[in-house]
C-alpha cells in the first residue's frame, strides 16, 4: 500500500531533526527547502511564520509522547515496569542516535528567546510529563516498588531533570553510554531493594 504523505507532513519531518541539532534558531526555511526540494513560498503556504511551524512541531510531538507513555499503561501493569520502559526508550534513541535529544528539551534551552505560543506549549509538555511521571511513582509507592525520599511531584521533577541532563550529557561527551550512566543510578534509587 503506497501511503501519500502531505507537505505539511514532509515539512514537519524534516524539522524536527533541524531542531533537534540546533534548536529554534538553528534553522531555517531554506534548510527545509533544500532537504525537501521545495520553494521557501511553498514552506511559508503551509507555516506561514516560523513560530507557527514550530507550533504545529510541538503539538504533534506532545500528541506523540502522550500516546506512547498511555501506551506504557497499557502494556505494563507494574509502575516499575513503565517507568523503566520510559527510560529504556530514551536509551534506546540516544544510543541509536533516532532521536538523541527531546525537542521540548531542546527548545526550553531557548525558552528567554521563543516565541509566546512555542514556549507555552513546551512548558504544557513538561507539565503533562510530569504529572505522568508523578502518577507512575505514586502508583508505585503505594504498591512498595518504590521509595520515594520527596513527595511524588518533586521526585517526578528530579527524575525527569535527571534524564533530561543525562541527553545533554551524553550530547557533550558524544557517548550513548553517558546517559545509562546517569540515570540508572536514580532509577534504582527509587527501587525498593526487596523487588
Amino acid at each position: 500500500m503506497n501511503v501519500m504523505i502531505s507537505t505539511s507532513e514532509k515539512i514537519l519531518a524534516v524539522a524536527q531533526p533541524l531542531i533537534v541539532a540546533g534548536g529554534y534558531n538553528g534553522f531555517s526555511y531554506a534548510d527545509i527547502s533544500d532537504a525537501i526540494g521545495i520553494r521557501k513560498a511553498s514552506i511559508h503556504h503551509h507555516f506561514p511564520t516560523k513560530a507557527e511551524l514550530v507550533s504545529t512541531l510541538v503539538d504533534r510531538y506532545r500528541q506523540q509522547t502522550e500516546l506512547g507513555l498511555k501506551s506504557l499503561q497499557e502494556q505494563f501493569a507494574s509502575p516499575a515496569d513503565q517507568l523503566q520502559a520510559y527510560v529504556n526508550f530514551w536509551q534506546a534513541c540516544i544510543g541509536d542516535a533516532s532521536l538523541p535529544f527531546c525537542v521540548c528539551a531542546m527548545l526550553a534551552g531557548e525558552m528567554p528567546m521563543l516565541p509566546d505560543e512555542v514556549a507555552s506549549r513546551v512548558r504544557a509538555h513538561f507539565h503533562h510529563l510530569a504529572e505522568w511521571l508523578a502518577s507512575v511513582l505514586q502508583a508505585g509507592a503505594e504498591q512498595h516498588l518504590f521509595r520515594l525520599d520527596q513527595r511524588p511531584h518533586e521526585e517526578a521533577q528530579m527524575l525527569m531533570a535527571s534524564v533530561h541532563g543525562a541527553m545533554l550529557s551524553a550530547r557533550a561527551f558524544d557517548d550513548p553510554g553517558v546517559f545509562a550512566a546517569i540515570v540508572k543510578p536514580q532509577f534504582a534509587r527509587l527501587l525498593v531493594a526487596d523487588r
